[in-house]
């Protein structure tokens, strides 16, 4: 083992915010192995007190841990000075570093499907009010800039969000979910004609711009196909996870293979699949599978990822979707919002568990003293806002 061993495992460990590699990002100070398999790390920090410190605690010992030879890593932190910081500035094309708003975001989600007309939005919007349901705090991205339908299902309306004093966009919220959506900007009903630089700076402003606070998920509804929504978000996102959503029949199966292919390609992680329309049960019991059988669970084990949740089809999850308000929050009891809490539960159990990080021994075994508390998080701040 070598400190270039080090230094190519540290390449796993990205910055939520920068987006990029510690390695990258000349963030890596001091690599120093011992002996006897000890290695310390010392990673710089943007500022005192990053809100991303544990992430990167957590990441590191993670990464280094797994490569042979390593028996324990120490992970300490210093701060860059501010010719370091503009150097990195410079360096990312940027005038200056940000200060917060998604680096206190713990778990991104891209739903998607490769096409449209599988309910993708309404899963979205019912995932989100389910995850928020059971006490976590949640945001929904309307991404799909031209099928926009996220502020409807949650009964927002059309009305413009508030800007911040700190000129940050702050979301809507409807039954404890932070919403953002282009619909919020348009007339009611207007139609987007862009093309594909205006779609990736209006996706950066709604990732950076926007005050989202701090969120154990970020839910962001897809448009259908694979072209620039999708590549614009894994490079603004490389940690984000991939839910797939299909219906059981082959033809969206197929469709939903090739969305996978192409989250492999720009480096997305696809996380699992959702098969909505499993089934229809009439009042008097008798079930048909209007959409076939099967597909979901198919394409899940093509994937070698779980099959998240399967949701039959009902009136009720229809209605709900057109009324504004989530089918989880108004019936819980109904088949399609069992199914959809069952699978925001999935969605939870493969999120990583966020502990509480204290500093690690050293070589000599010796326990240490706990972390002192982080300084809280700073006031995020953000350019001019086009679109407020």
């Amino acid at each position: 083992m070598s400190t270039d061993d080090v230094r190519k495992a540290l390449e796993a460990v990205i910055d939520p915010e920068l987006h990029r590699s510690i390695v990258e990002l000349d963030m890596v100070r001091s690599i120093d192995i011992s002996p006897n398999g000890v290695v310390d790390v010392t990673v710089s920090l943007t500022t005192a007190g990053c809100p991303v410190r544990s992430h990167f605690q957590s990441s590191v010992v993670e990464s280094v841990s797994a490569l042979e030879g390593v028996t324990h890593v120490n992970v300490y932190f210093d701060v860059l000075d501010e010719s370091q910081k503009q150097a990195l500035a410079h360096k990312l094309g940027r005038g200056g570093l940000p200060e917060g708003s998604l680096a206190r975001v713990s778990n991104v989600w891209c739903v998607g499907s490769g096409k449209g007309g599988v309910g993708k939005s309404t899963l979205t919007a019912n995932l989100a009010a389910a995850l928020a349901a059971d006490g976590k705090k949640v945001g929904v991205l309307d991404a799909d800039v031209w099928g926009y339908s996220i502020p409807r299902m949650f009964g927002l309306g059309a009305a413009r969000p508030p800007v911040s004093a700190e000129r940050k966009i702050l979301p809507h919220e409807a039954h404890g979910v932070s919403v953002m959506s282009i619909g919020f900007f348009l007339d009611e009903d207007a139609a987007v004609v862009w093309r594909g630089p205006m779609l990736h700076k209006a996706l950066a402003q709604f990732l950076q711009d926007v005050d989202w606070g701090e969120l154990d998920h970020l839910l962001i509804d897809l448009p259908p196909g694979t072209g620039d929504v999708s590549m614009t978000l894994a490079q603004l996102l490389p940690g984000a996870r991939f839910l797939i959503v299909t219906t059981p029949q082959p033809a969206a199966q197929k469709v939903a293979r090739r969305a996978a292919e192409m989250a492999d390609k720009v480096s997305l992680e696809v996380a699992g699949v959702i098969e909505n329309m499993t089934g229809f049960t009439t009042p008097s019991g008798e079930r048909f599978q209007i959409f076939g059988e099967g597909g979901g669970q198919k394409l899940a084990d093509e994937l070698d990822v779980p099959l998240v949740g399967k949701v039959p089809l009902t009136i009720a999850l229809r209605e709900h979707a057109d009324a504004g308000v989530p089918l989880v929050v108004d019936d819980p009891d109904d088949p399609a919002a069992v199914a959809i809490a069952r699978a925001a539960r999935g969605i939870v159990a493969m999120s990583p568990i966020s502990l509480q990080m204290l500093p690690s021994s050293g070589s000599n075994g010796a326990p240490s003293l706990p972390l002192a508390t982080p300084a809280p998080s700073p006031v995020p701040v953000g350019a001019s806002l086009p679109m407020a």
